[in-house]
C-alpha cells in the first residue's frame, strides 16, 4: 500500500498534489463492503499556510450553499437534532463539541501541550455499518500558532476531502482566535485516500484540469464568503421546516 506525501503553500495547491498522487501512485484495490473497487493509496498532504488565498478548489464538486451548510454542519452542529430523531448515526460536531472546552483549557494551562487531542472514534462505531471516518484532530502550539493534524481511517478524495479540510481549518482558525495566537499549518492524513469505481472518470477529468493550465482556484474572501453569506437564510430556513417535522 503506497504512502504518499505532498505538502502546499495553501489548501486547493495541496489538495490538487494529493489528487495527482493518487492518480498516478494508488492500488486498484477491492472494497467489498460497498460491493466495488477503489483506487487507493495512504495519504498525507500538509498545507502550510491554510487561510493564504485562493482557499476554494474548483474540483469541489459543491457549491457555496453546500460548503456553507457543511460548515455550520461542523463548526455549529445545526444537524445534530438527526441523531436524536435516529436519522443519522453520529455528527462530527456532536463527538467534538464536548471537547473543545478542554482544548482551550490544556492549550492555556501549557502552550507546548501535546495532549490536546480531540478523539471522534466511539464505541457505537464498533458495531456500526458506517463509522466516522475522522478519528482525531491534534492542536499544537509552536512558535505562537496553532497547529492542526488529523487523522482519518478513510476519506474520499474526489467527494469529501476538500470540503473536510476546508470545515477543520476554520475550526482550527476558531480556536486560534480564542487562543489569541496565529494560525499554523494543517496537516491531513488518510490511512485510505481513496475514489470509488464509479468515479473513476470524475478523477479523470480533475487530473486533466488541473494539467491544463487552466485556473482551477476560487478567492474564498471577497469572493465564495460573500456567496456563502447569501446562502445562510435558505439554510436557516431549511434547518426550521426539518426542526419541524415529526
Amino acid at each position: 500500500m503506497f504512502e504518499l506525501f505532498v505538502t502546499g503553500a495553501t489548501l486547493p495547491e495541496a489538495y490538487h498534489k494529493a489528487l495527482q498522487e493518487l492518480y498516478a501512485h494508488g492500488d486498484i484495490v477491492d472494497c467489498p463492503d460497498y460491493n466495488t473497487t477503489q483506487k487507493e493509496a495512504s495519504m498525507t498532504f500538509v498545507v502550510e499556510n491554510p487561510l493564504l488565498e485562493p482557499m476554494i478548489s474548483r474540483l469541489f464538486i459543491g457549491d457555496p450553499r453546500a460548503l456553507e451548510q457543511y460548515r455550520q454542519e461542523m463548526l455549529d452542529g445545526i444537524l445534530d437534532f438527526e441523531v436524536a430523531r435516529g436519522n443519522w448515526e453520529y455528527t462530527y460536531h456532536l463527538r467534538m463539541a464536548d471537547q473543545l472546552p478542554w482544548i482551550v483549557s490544556e492549550l492555556r494551562r501549557n502552550t507546548d501541550s501535546r495532549r490536546a487531542v480531540i478523539s471522534t472514534r466511539d464505541e457505537a462505531d464498533l458495531e456500526s455499518g458506517s463509522p466516522a471516518c475522522l478519528q482525531s484532530v491534534q492542536y499544537l502550539i509552536r512558535d505562537n500558532a496553532l497547529h492542526c493534524k488529523v487523522l482519518f481511517r478513510s476519506n474520499d478524495a474526489a467527494k469529501a476531502a476538500f470540503m473536510n479540510a476546508f470545515a477543520l481549518i476554520l475550526l482550527q482558525k476558531r480556536i486560534a482566535d480564542e487562543l489569541g495566537v496565529a494560525v499554523g499549518s494543517y496537516t491531513h492524513r488518510a490511512n485510505s485516500f481513496h475514489v470509488y469505481e464509479r468515479d473513476f472518470a470524475m478523477l479523470d477529468g480533475y487530473i486533466k484540469r488541473i494539467k491544463s493550465g487552466d485556473e482551477v482556484t476560487y478567492p474564498y474572501i471577497g469572493g465564495w464568503d460573500e456567496l456563502m453569506d447569501d446562502a445562510k437564510p435558505e439554510i436557516a430556513e431549511m434547518v426550521r421546516q426539518l426542526k419541524e417535522e415529526r
